[in-house]
């Protein structure tokens, strides 16, 4: 993402496209594993957890090995340096050796943020965080207890496995593709917005399922309909938050906005489970809710429009 001009939506949408891609291989492809092998006899799931303990260990390897990307940066920090080192002139700090720490940490730590806020306004910046926030809560709610759902209403391992888990993920693959070529063509905007909308009335196929029961041609068409709007939505998400960017800080505030969506889906989500059984275990009602939870993040898309297509036409 550091190596993507801040102006060019087609490379942001292309690169979202391949890192949602990486990200369904390791979830989905390698998430299959477990259940297949929890099917077999004598094959406990501690032992599932030391096979994907190793996967985990072999697969950090290339990453140790990558290189860092080239940016030129240097100009924005020495900027925010001299900023820094002024104020703390000021304050007497600039010469001892708590002062040259606290430099440290003002440029590296403070400005990004500082940056961030002071480009886009207090206004817009709460609205910008408060959408990544929300946008996949509905998601992330339905998420944490699809398994449990799946084994409750009658699926096995297997088909769990195969259709969940290995169906997704081509599903993902193919649709992140396509998303990237939206985004590309329609903007950023439209991407978020479609997939948003196609995000809540895909929750509404779990709703179904629980009705019906465990019909596997439902479970298909479910699982189709779902990878693709997750698909889409990472696409457009990860792409969006790419835009707002500055290269110059783009690691910190991008991890800025990105915990924000993962804060909504380890922690807040972690309740929906006490939310089922609140309901008294109606499905039905518990996958209502999540589709329910997606709108709020719609209408802060909404007003922010005229704002995302200007830095997308900015050249």
């Amino acid at each position: 993402i550091d190596v993507i001009a801040q102006n060019d939506k087609a490379k942001m949408s292309a690169a979202s496209a391949m890192a949602t891609s990486g990200w369904w291989t390791g979830f989905g492809g390698l998430g299959a594993i477990p259940f297949f092998m929890a099917d077999l006899e004598g094959w406990q799931w501690s032992d599932n957890y030391l096979l994907l303990g190793g996967l985990m260990l072999l697969l950090t390897l290339p990453v140790l090995l990558s290189k860092e990307p080239q940016i030129n940066r240097e100009r924005a920090l020495r900027k925010a340096t001299a900023f820094y080192q002024e104020q703390l002139t000021v304050l007497g700090g600039s010469v001892s050796k708590f002062g040259k720490i606290l430099l440290w940490f003002m440029v590296t730590v403070i400005e990004p943020f500082r940056e961030f806020f002071a480009r886009n306004g207090l206004r817009l910046a709460l609205s910008v965080l408060l959408f990544i926030f929300l946008f996949k809560m509905g998601e992330a709610f339905l998420g944490r207890m699809s398994v449990v759902f799946y084994k409750e209403i009658g699926f096995s391992n297997t088909d769990i496995g195969t259709y969940s888990k290995l169906l997704n993920w081509w599903v993902t693959i193919v649709f992140a593709a396509i998303g990237g070529l939206v985004n590309i063509r329609y903007g950023i905007y439209r991407g978020l917005m479609i997939s948003g909308l196609a995000m809540a009335g895909s929750n509404l196929m779990f709703a179904l399922i629980s009705v019906t029961g465990p019909s596997i041609p439902l479970f298909i068409v479910t699982i189709f309909v779902d990878g693709f709007t997750s698909a889409w939505s990472s696409v457009a998400m990860v792409a969006f938050i790419s835009l707002l960017c500055n290269q110059a800080f783009s690691a910190s505030q991008y991890a800025l906005m990105a915990s924000l969506g993962v804060l909504g889906r380890t922690v807040l989500a972690s309740a929906s489970g006490l939310i089922v059984d609140g309901m008294d275990g109606n499905w039905t009602g518990f996958f209502i809710l999540t589709t329910v939870m997606v709108l709020p993040s719609l209408v802060f898309l909404y007003h922010m429009r005229h704002r995302i297509h200007a830095l997308e036409n900015r050249g």
